[in-house]
Parts: structure tokens; sequence; C-alpha cells
């Protein structure tokens, strides 16, 4: 009669639970715009509104509005190269540019985008946030007496200013640190970094 074997229980994996691999960056966010959009659908709302009114004016053989009879007038007779003409379409341009730029660009400038621990989760980190820290790590540094950094998307401008110890030492511990920290930040899109060091009352 053979003895029992002890055997340990394994849990076994259900299909659907392993979890996802980690997404490659959030992308950039996307503003509302919600006062363009909101004026021009105003402006579009009363324009429309306007012009529906004189057409059913017309219609029940009442006279069309004076705008509406000079605004015909004056285009059937104003040749096209005439200054109004020409300053009213450049206008009509620019807005249509603006509008479409509006449309296609993302906004959010001032939001840096971070990696996604999960496909579910996006993150981003302000850019004054991302300065302030940088300038608090390049303070640490010994030598700096004054740090002033400008995060951009693609380029991270870092001023520093010291008062002792040889420049370049100064600046080689900078571009360590300062480069570990932007790494550390965990931007889908790690700016380049460009230090400069000057004594104080200097340039360099």
């Amino acid at each position: 009669m053979s003895e029992p074997r002890s055997t340990t229980p394994t849990l076994d994996k259900e299909p659907g639970t392993t979890p996802p691999a980690p997404a490659e960056g959030s992308g950039r966010f996307w503003s509302p715009r919600r006062v363009p959009a909101a004026l021009v659908a105003l402006a579009l709302l009363a324009g429309a509104g306007l012009l529906l009114y004189d057409i059913a004016a017309v219609r029940a053989h009442h006279p069309a509005m004076r705008w509406r009879r000079a605004l015909a007038r004056q285009l059937a007779e104003r040749p096209l190269d005439d200054t109004w003409v020409l300053t009213g379409a450049a206008v009509a341009v620019v807005l249509g540019l603006w509008l479409i730029a509006l449309a296609v660009t993302p906004g959010l400038r001032a939001l840096l985008p971070m990696r996604r621990p999960h496909p579910d989760v996006r993150a981003a980190l302000r850019r004054d946030a991302a300065a302030l820290l940088l300038r608090d790590r390049a303070m640490d540094v010994s030598g700096v007496r004054s740090v002033r950094v400008r995060m951009r998307r693609a380029r991270t401008d870092v001023r520093a200013v010291s008062h002792f110890r040889d420049l370049d030492e100064v600046r080689a511990d900078l571009d360590t640190v300062l480069t570990d920290a932007i790494r550390g930040l965990g931007l889908t899109r790690q700016p380049k970094l460009s230090l400069q060091v000057s004594r104080p009352g200097r340039k360099g």
C-alpha cells in the first residue's frame, strides 16, 4: 500500500490576468479650447439666425434688410483689387488659419507627457514643476551660486553661476546631476540638456 504523496497546491492563472505591457508614452494632452469654440459657435449662430430671418422676411414679401442690400451692392460694384476687398479677404484668411491651427494642434504646452506605467494611465508633468526640481538639484552641487532653468519639450536650458571651484569641474558635476535628474522625470520625450556655467558678472 503506497503512502499518499504531499503536493503543494498551485494557483492556475486564469486567462486574461496577465498584466499588460507598459505603453510607450502618454502623448500630447489636447486642450478643450472651450472659449474659442463657444465664440465661433455664437458667431455662426447669430449670423445664421439673422440671415434666415431676412430670407423669411423676403419670402413674406417684406423688403430685405438694409445691410444685406448694401452688402450685395458693394460686392457687385467693387473690383477684386479694391483695398477693402483685399483687407476683408486677408482677415478671413487669418481667422481661418487660426481656427485650423487650433483644430490640429494639441495645445497645453505647459504639460510635459510622461511615460505610461499602464496603458490605462496617462500622466504629465508641468514645465514649472520640472524646472523647479532641476533647479533644486543643481543648487545642491558644490560651487553653484544661482541657477536659472528654462524647460522646453525638446531642450532644457540651464544657466548656472559659480562663485568658487573650477568652472570645468562645476560644469561636469552639473552635467552628471542634471542628466540623471532629467532621466528621472520619466518624460516620454527626454529633452536635451543645454548647460552654461559662468562666474558672477560674466557670461560664459
